[in-house]
């Protein structure tokens, strides 16, 4: 029994022999999670109904409530745009490890941030200028958190050859190139914070409209044959 037992502590697995897994599940629980970060930004733009404005005329309560809305409307296209990239550059991925998993986890949490910052910045619009400063850095927090996770998922795919093996190398570093002007573009939103808070509002709709024109690692656009 003690040889037996001896050479059991001595046993030491090999790696290889854990078992991989494709990124179906990753896939489906991020899906999730974007589904219910935009599911909770409607919920919070019922408060600001202009039914709860009471002694306003319609059209007045709505200009009253223009923030909230112009906030709403960015964010959900910020919220979106990040899924439709991570729903396009995450066609590539055929296995996870623990470290992508992390990495993907990550970049949910400031995605799941998203609706906080967000009522935040619709709230503190028209307030001080150390409350707009205040906000207006949260909220590239939030969507620089993002990017950057994303951009670091992207990078250890390609690093630990997690993509299809038949993905075009040239591919691959064209949608790298891409993810990073996004960090890029919010810190340049951010500094209009400092210039105009609702400018910079304006700018950060203005990079969500320049992510959706296709570009490299988004789907093709299919003919129907003749």
């Amino acid at each position: 029994m003690t040889g037996a037992d001896d050479q059991e502590r001595a046993y030491k697995y090999r790696r290889d022999r854990e078992m991989a897994r494709d990124p179906s599940r990753v896939e489906t629980f991020s899906d999730g999670i974007f589904a219910v970060v935009l599911t909770v930004m409607a919920v919070e733009l019922l408060q600001y109904g202009p039914a709860r404005v009471g002694g306003r005329e319609l059209p007045d309560a709505l200009s009253q409530a223009w923030p909230s809305y112009l906030a709403y409307v960015i964010t959900f296209a910020i919220a979106g745009q990040v899924w439709l990239t991570h729903h396009n550059v995450w066609r590539y991925v055929v296995r996870v490890d623990q470290t992508l998993l992390v990495f993907n986890l990550l970049l949910l949490l400031f995605v799941a941030a998203i609706p906080f910052t967000a009522d935040l910045l619709s709230d503190n619009v028209r307030g001080s200028a150390t409350e707009q400063r205040l906000t207006g850095a949260l909220y590239v927090g939030t969507v620089l958190g993002q990017a950057l996770f994303f951009n670091l998922s992207w990078w250890w795919a390609r690093r630990r050859h997690l993509l299809n093996p038949d993905l075009d190398p040239g591919l691959a570093k064209a949608v790298a190139r891409r993810l990073r002007v996004g960090p890029l573009l919010y810190l340049i939103a951010f500094a209009v914070v400092f210039i105009d808070p609702v400018l910079s509002l304006f700018a950060y709709l203005l990079l969500v409209g320049l992510y959706l024109i296709r570009g490299p690692g988004d789907l093709p656009s299919y003919t129907t044959p003749a």
